[in-house]
């Protein structure tokens, strides 16, 4: 049996369904991989719950209880003194500025797993640096959450590459809230404004919905799998259409936004108007290799192909390459929600324990 020790670092609602996931399936991955795995740590921006015991159920209430302010270094210290091993670190927060101890926790023995994308989207730069600290410490860093939630896009990436295919293209339907709002506007007469305010409702949407429809979200999942098949780019070099008006930009607060959203209807409107009767509008990212162009933007695409006719929030990738020529692998499913994201997560846990020594 393997003790595999994880600090978990953000709580939020990926994090609290992670938590959930493990206590559920603890006793089942036990049995069936020989696994123990145990909560030591949770952290959210503020404070550290250090868990001593089994984690229970009420985790919640013991880590609003019992958690206190902390600096990475008394995490460091805490898990030595304790002598613990197989150490995971998973980044469940959103944070920019979190992912730069990742090298700290590299060379004091840590594995990571992030949901977080933020490490894979910052220079180049850092982006090789990191590998570096990773293979000076014969350390794992898993991140299939950062594309797609909990569907194998870059896995499936990564071992095409591996194997010596050539990836010619990629496309795809990255973003869950706009794959709803999109295939519900393109479906019914509402405005685009009643869409959207029914995805920010339904949570689909970023509590701000100008980050969704800013399209950088999907130009750093763009960027991440650009990447992964060593195309060297920054974040500044993605092309990305913003679906947000100037007027109506970050710089004033969300109210006025949602006060005066329904001033993106005439622009939506004239778009649809435009669209023949078997045509609907999407928003898709997209890579083309021989140019290096990289390019997030709203597209008119038949109702009967495979993303025009995507349903709900789902997200659909497509993977061309020299061997398959013009029929791509395809990867449909759900994109977003913390449930596919968490338990993606998990998945990632498990491929890095397995790997590890019985301790």
């Amino acid at each position: 049996m393997k003790k595999i020790n994880i600090v978990l670092f953000g709580v939020g609602n990926v994090g609290s369904s992670l938590i959930n996931q493990i206590l559920k399936a603890r006793s089942k991955i036990l049995n069936s991989s020989q696994l123990e795995i145990n909560l030591v740590v949770l952290v959210n921006s503020k404070i550290a719950f250090y868990n001593h015991d089994t984690l229970k159920n009420s985790w919640l209430a013991d880590f609003k209880a019992h958690g206190y302010p902390y600096k990475l270094s008394h995490i460091i210290n805490h898990v030595k003194k304790e002598k613990l091993t197989n150490l995971i670190a998973v980044d469940a927060t959103a944070s920019e500025k979190f992912v730069k101890n990742y090298k700290e926790l590299i060379r004091n023995g840590f594995h990571i797993v992030a949901a977080n994308k933020t490490a894979n989207t910052l220079s180049d730069i850092f982006y090789k640096e990191l590998r570096g600290e990773l293979k000076k410490y014969d350390k794992q860093f898993l991140y299939e959450t950062n594309v797609g939630a909990g569907l194998p896009v870059i896995k499936t990436l990564q071992d095409l590459h591996l194997a010596g295919e050539e990836v010619t293209r990629i496309r795809g339907i990255f973003s869950g809230s706009l794959s709803y709002i999109f295939n519900t506007f393109s479906s019914n007469n509402r405005t685009f404004s009643e869409v959207l305010d029914e995805a920010r409702k339904k949570g689909l949407t970023e509590p701000d919905p100008r980050i969704d429809l800013s399209g950088k979200d999907v130009g750093r999942k763009l960027l991440i799998l650009a990447r992964e098949i060593n195309i060297i780019k920054e974040l500044s070099e993605v092309k990305i259409e913003n679906l947000v008006p100037n007027h109506l930009n970050g710089k004033s607060p969300i109210s006025h936004f949602i006060e005066n959203q329904h001033d993106l209807n005439l622009n939506f409107e004239e778009r649809k108007s435009k669209l023949e009767s078997d045509e609907v509008l999407r928003h898709i990212g997209e890579l083309d290799v021989a140019s290096g162009e990289l390019a997030v933007k709203l597209v008119t695409e038949k109702r009967s192909s495979p993303f025009g006719s995507l349903q709900e929030a789902d997200a659909s990738f497509e993977i061309y390459t020299k061997s398959y020529g013009n029929r791509p692998i395809v990867i449909q499913g759900a994109g977003a929600g913390a449930t596919v994201t968490s338990r993606g997560v998990l998945s990632d846990i498990i491929k890095i324990s397995e790997k590890l020594e019985c301790i």
